[in-house]
């Protein structure tokens, strides 16, 4: 034989109120939470994972340019000490006398 009983009815009720108001609660903290933690990420300046990715893709291209252009001067300076200028002979100037003889 089942009876119901009007306490344990009002004490099943009490305990699913509170267990909804503990869910609620809960919800609100990460909801606080999660607010918190983004408004401190934005206050530190950090940037966003497309902002990093582009600024490593730009330093990857001036990096591979930097290096070609080592490679130039290299190989200019190469062709520039393997053909050595021949000096012209420095040109004679007259010289000066004086009117006296």
């Amino acid at each position: 034989m089942q009876t119901k009983n009007p306490i344990f009815d009002d004490l099943a009720e009490m305990m699913t109120g509170a267990a909804g108001a503990v869910a609620s609660a809960g919800e609100e903290m990460r909801t606080v939470i999660r607010s918190r933690a983004d408004r401190m990420i934005v206050d530190m300046d950090l940037v966003s994972r497309e902002e990093f990715d582009l600024v490593k893709e730009m330093a990857a291209r001036a990096l591979s340019e930097s290096d070609k252009l080592r490679e130039e001067i290299a190989a200019l300076k190469q062709v520039a000490t393997s053909k050595p200028k021949a000096k012209k002979p420095a040109a004679r100037r007259p010289r000066k006398t004086s009117g006296v003889k």
